[in-house]
């Protein structure tokens, strides 16, 4: 941690304000440390203007066993390093302080097949630019991205490369991108019959195979999705890859959503049913509510993934509308009575009733 600044607003800026008024330039390194532990609200910035240069280097500062919020500011700009919330510190706050998401940056460029430092190579959850582990975090008005350059690396063949990998509860991102290709948003959870809960408000999602997939349960709110074109014919990818287990009814529901894309015409699945190690208990859920399909979207939507058909997972649609949207044998569509159980409240509730939803 660096020396804190007279003029900082945080408590510890404050603090070292007064010692300043004595002639004192400068907390002790331990004093600092205890100061930015008591403060609520922290401030990252690169040029070395907030109280850190470094995104990680505040989360490392918050206190472990936290029970309030703790808020990191971060000022426009991007951050190219490996982010992770452990699970000992809850209510963790992202905050970008620009004008637009895309102002604050976190990035990184690992992939499924990157090299570790250390011998070996990344697997998909360990390509994560950033993990989430803690309970309650929320982001606001910033960017996730994986940066990894697919047509630079030919020799990874994988290429799965996450932006962003989520094990905690009651997560809230609100008008947050997220930046990639293959695997993108990886949303999931500590273990397959343990339900996991997030809510995304105003996002834009960005990615062509599979770039929202996990077994976790999200509520997409009048969120951007744009499928990249990959210059195919026939196949410009699948938006979800849903894996979740059959305890638990509720996975990926797009509330109001617009899902768009440069790509060809007919050539973009909405899904399609992941089962991890060939889990038979992984009957992806997914439904698409009232949402407004672009014309990349297939005429059949849903295919089948590793042999695992999509008629044996969990997916639908309801009232969704635009020149994708259509009625027909190979797209299952709720009932109103089906629908009504079938809402963001009722995905995110869970057994404590959380309502994040303004």
């Amino acid at each position: 941690m660096r020396p804190l600044r007279p003029g900082s607003t945080t408590l510890a800026g404050i603090a070292l304000a007064a010692l300043a008024g004595l002639g004192l330039a400068t907390l002790p390194a331990g004093v600092a440390q205890a100061a930015c532990h008591r403060s609520s609200t922290v401030v990252v910035a690169g040029n070395g203007s907030g109280d850190f240069t470094s995104v990680q280097a505040a989360v490392d500062a918050a206190p472990s066993g936290n029970t309030h919020r703790y808020t990191i500011r971060i000022r426009p700009g991007t951050y190219k390093e490996l982010v992770t919330i452990p699970a000992d510190k809850p209510y963790l706050s992202f905050v970008g302080t620009g004008r637009r998401a895309s102002d604050v940056v976190i990035t990184y460029d690992n992939a499924n097949g990157t090299p570790k430092p250390g011998g070996g190579t990344y697997g998909t959850s360990g390509s994560a630019s950033v993990t989430i582990d803690g309970n309650d975090f929320t982001a606001r008005n910033l960017t996730f991205s994986n940066s990894f350059d697919e047509a630079a690396h030919p020799e990874i063949t994988s290429q799965q490369a996450v932006a962003v990998l989520t094990h905690a509860d009651r997560l809230v991102f609100d008008n947050v991108r997220f930046l990639g290709n293959q695997d993108t948003l990886y949303v999931n959870s500590p273990a397959a019959t343990t339900v996991s809960r997030a809510y995304f408000r105003s996002c834009y999602v960005e990615g062509d195979v599979d770039f929202i997939f996990g077994r976790g349960t999200a509520v997409f709110d009048h969120c951007h999705v744009n499928s990249l074109d990959r210059g195919s014919a026939t196949n410009n990818g699948y938006v979800t890859a849903a894996s979740t287990d059959i305890s638990n009814p509720y996975g990926f529901l797009f509330y109001r959503c617009t899902l768009t894309s440069a790509a060809a015409a007919g050539t973009v699945y909405l899904g399609r049913p992941w089962h991890p190690s060939g889990d038979p208990n992984a009957l992806g859920q997914v439904v698409y509510r009232e949402s407004t399909l672009g014309a990349q979207i297939q005429s059949a939507p849903w295919t089948d993934m590793s042999g695992f058909s999509w008629k044996d997972a969990r997916f639908a649609e309801y009232r969704d509308r635009g020149p994708g949207a259509a009625v027909s044998t190979d797209r299952p569509q709720l009932t109103d009575a089906q629908a009504a159980t079938y809402t963001p409240r009722r995905y995110l509730a869970g057994t404590d009733g959380w309502n994040p939803i303004h």
